[in-house]
């Protein structure tokens, strides 16, 4: 009997068998794209096969892998920085925790990785997951993300793209290439949206992440940055070199800024900046502080990362409800 006959026959009696014979499972067709190649930091790690059991140090790695839908491919995280935002928190809660910040070298071999992602080069550190070298002894694939390279010249210019091209690089190494396309395209959407909004147009923004006698704010080269870009709105320390950098509050005073964008942290939550600027005898007087003309925005939405677009999401929101409230 020919195939063909006998798939027709199969049909006609209702079995699925023989045509699931002939077409590959989703992990099967994954297992064709390996082995694949992926290169931050001045280092290429080749994946020889679908991560099955894949371990992420650090919140924005976790996120990115969340975004992917890869929570079946992992065997465990660690180390957030907040909460985890509600669309992924039924993927995160399906994976287990390995310890509250990094775990030891031990404990993460116990829970048997073939991939190790990380957003900070702290994470390959010896007493943590091991360096990328001891790992690859182990036959264990790694990668870093390129904001996180120890060699500063290495990292990229914050963008965008950037970070849609780190989610391609891990889509690469987990085996689907195509959700780093989606994620592309919904956020270039959503980022499109915001523009036309122009929510922040002709305000004044202090982004102040931490500190109380020394301000630390967002500076004109990173996430926060990003993010007043996207929504029209002025960076008051805009001109100043990095991602972050250490301000002074005279020249807060003198600025004068219309809306203060707080970064909720568990090491300096919103509402600690809060009471610190409205207990200040000086920094009280300041006119966004007594219109508490406040926006507050998750840490991990001010880094740049799978959530930096969200993140310009709730400001653009948050200004526009502040608009409303004046």
């Amino acid at each position: 009997m020919s195939v063909g006959a006998a798939l027709v026959l199969s049909s006609c009696a209702g079995a699925p068998e023989a045509e699931s014979a002939t077409e590959p499972s989703s992990s099967e067709s994954a297992e064709s794209l390996f082995p694949v190649e992926v290169t931050s930091c001045g280092r290429t790690t080749t994946v020889e096969a679908r991560p099955e059991r894949a371990v992420t140090l650090n919140q924005g790695a976790t996120e990115v892998a969340l975004a992917l839908g890869v929570e079946d491919q992992m065997a465990g995280t660690a180390y957030l920085d907040d909460a985890v935002p509600a669309k992924w928190e039924a993927a995160y809660d399906s994976v287990d925790v390995l310890a509250k910040e990094y775990p030891t070298r031990e404990d993460l071999l116990a829970a048997q990785p073939d991939f190790v992602y990380a957003s900070y080069g702290s994470a390959f550190e010896s007493k943590v997951a091991g360096t990328q070298d001891e790992l690859d002894d182990t036959g264990i694939a790694s990668y870093l993300s390129p904001f996180g390279c120890d060699d500063q010249g290495e990292r990229p210019e914050p963008s965008f793209d950037a970070v849609w091209d780190e989610v391609e690089a891990v889509a690469t190494a987990f085996g689907v290439p195509d959700k780093a396309d989606e994620l592309r395209t919904s956020q270039q959407e959503l980022l499109d949206g915001l523009a036309e909004t122009d929510a922040g147009d002709g305000l004044s923004v202090l982004w102040f992440d931490s500190g109380d006698k020394t301000p630390f704010v967002g500076a004109g080269d990173g996430g926060p940055q990003l993010v007043l870009d996207a929504v029209g709105a002025d960076n008051i320390f805009g001109d100043l070199e990095g991602n972050w950098a250490d301000a002074t509050w005279e020249k807060v005073v003198a600025a004068g800024p219309d809306v203060i964008v707080l970064a909720d942290a568990a090491w300096s939550t919103a509402d600690d900046k809060i009471a610190y600027l409205e207990s200040d005898p000086v920094l009280k007087q300041l006119g966004a502080v007594q219109a508490k003309a406040y926006v507050t925005v998750p840490f991990s939405e001010s880094t740049p990362g799978v959530r930096l677009a969200d993140g310009a999401a709730s400001v653009s929101d948050q200004l526009e409800k502040l608009a409303v409230g004046q």
